[in-house]
């Protein structure tokens, strides 16, 4: 397809590289002589808030920038050069002193030192990877993407939260080096490592954090054009809305995405497992969001999506559904309607060998902790979390929703079999 002159011409390629994507999308606008009010019914929002995409140097919203710039005809090739990050530059080394070391320290020894400190725990690991979101670093290549991304993944299957924090920075800096290829494989790996990114912000309860970058992982998937790891952002960025209590706007983009994955054919298990586990996505933020009878309705519906998927699922997918993780799915459906015996008997079959990773053997105890906790009883409460920690400490210690179960026990049951056992595992990490 032809591009327009206009977007070979000086200003244009200057504003690109100046990472000016408001820019871009106002020199479009004006190009097509469409006003702030034209353009924003064309993209469903107000004049207002055009100007303000328009004239902000800080994304605040990557899906409306790429809609916007989608609109007003800006090529993808130039969006893709004006949201990426500016290059890094290099720090000349310089003498660190007691005083100035905060202030002065070369970024790669930072991100050297953070890594080496990884057992200090994923909070103190959060302002590195808030360096490289705010300007990614110098890319190191420490080689193929692939197969570290795939350790990443490795890293929150076990629920290893620092490590994988450490790892991510320089993971990003690379697959935002690759991006420079145009390739939609590499701009696909980039929005797989934002969406990983937003699932362990998500763990941590750093909702903030995941937002961002499950939009940076949206806006590359739309980019690459691949419908599976549209769909992975798609449900990181949904879940991210509801647990920032918007579950009407998740509810909305995971029919959406769902809706789009099923037009592919599902004619694939991995696609069939991806649309079974947005089912699930949808009907555990229905129940969220009090509303039974959809929460149900869904939660059978991604019965009958999963029931020919591999009871074991093969290592590497995007989605790692089963037919047993739909029923783990019905604990938290049942538990977010305020029915705890229903979720406990939902998960009376359930067992750790059904899973192939310790973070969803943990997952299973420790959502059937909180139907426990619900239907208060607090020795069954600690056994499941013992049961959690074994499997993953970082599922029960990193977790704000379930440590607070934790301190509640201890405060409230400190004399309950396994609750001194399990604060005292708990607090020592």
């Amino acid at each position: 397809m032809p591009v327009d002159p206009l977007w070979n011409s000086t200003t244009a390629l200057e504003l690109a590289a100046q990472r000016r994507p408001g820019a871009l999308i106002r020199l479009g606008r004006e190009h097509r002589s469409w006003t702030l009010a034209v353009l924003g019914d064309r993209i469903g929002c107000s004049p207002a808030t055009v100007s303000r995409l328009e004239r902000r140097t800080r994304i605040v919203d990557l899906a409306l920038v790429h809609r916007a710039a989608l609109e007003v005809g800006v090529p993808r090739h130039v969006l893709t050069t004006s949201l990426a990050p500016p290059p890094a530059t290099a720090t000349a080394a310089t003498r660190v002193t007691a005083s100035s070391r905060d202030a002065e320290e070369d970024p790669m020894r930072r991100r050297t030192l953070l890594t080496a400190t990884a057992a200090a725990g994923p909070a103190a690991l959060l302002m590195g990877l808030d360096d490289a979101l705010a300007a990614t670093p110098a890319a190191p290549g420490a080689g193929p993407i692939d197969g570290r991304l795939a350790g990443a993944r490795t890293l929150y299957d076990k629920g290893s939260h620092a490590p994988l924090l450490a790892a991510l920075p320089d993971l990003i800096a690379d697959a935002h080096s690759a991006v420079a290829s145009r390739r939609s494989l590499d701009q696909a790996r980039l929005s797989a490592v934002y969406s990983l990114t937003s699932a362990v912000l998500i763990k941590l309860g750093s909702n903030d954090r995941a937002r961002l970058t499950a939009d940076r992982a949206r806006t590359w998937a739309e980019i690459s054009g691949s419908p599976l790891v549209a769909a992975a952002a798609a449900r990181e960025l949904a879940i991210v809305l509801r647990h920032q209590n918007q579950t009407d706007a998740a509810q909305r983009l995971m029919s959406s995405a769902a809706a789009e994955l099923e037009a592919t054919g599902l004619r694939t298990d991995a696609t069939a497992a991806a649309y079974a586990q947005m089912l699930c996505t949808l009907a555990y933020t229905a129940a969220r969001g009090g509303q039974r009878t959809e929460a149900l309705a869904m939660t059978e519906e991604a019965r009958r999506a999963a029931r020919h998927l591999p009871q074991v699922v093969p290592t590497g997918r995007l989605f790692n559904l089963s037919p047993a993780a739909v029923d783990l799915y019905a604990v938290g459906v049942h538990w977010a309607l305020g029915d705890a015996g229903a979720a406990l008997d939902a998960g009376k079959n359930l067992r750790p060998e059904q899973f192939p990773t310790a973070e969803r053997k943990a997952r299973m105890s420790t959502d059937m902790a909180r139907a426990w906790w619900a239907w208060q009883r607090p020795e069954q409460t600690a056994r499941a979390l013992l049961d959690a920690y074994r499997a993953s400490p970082g599922e029960v210690r990193d977790r704000p929703a379930i440590r607070g179960i934790v301190n509640e026990l201890a405060e409230r049951h400190p004399r309950t079999c396994g609750v001194r056992e399990l604060y005292a595992a708990v607090t020592r990490a």
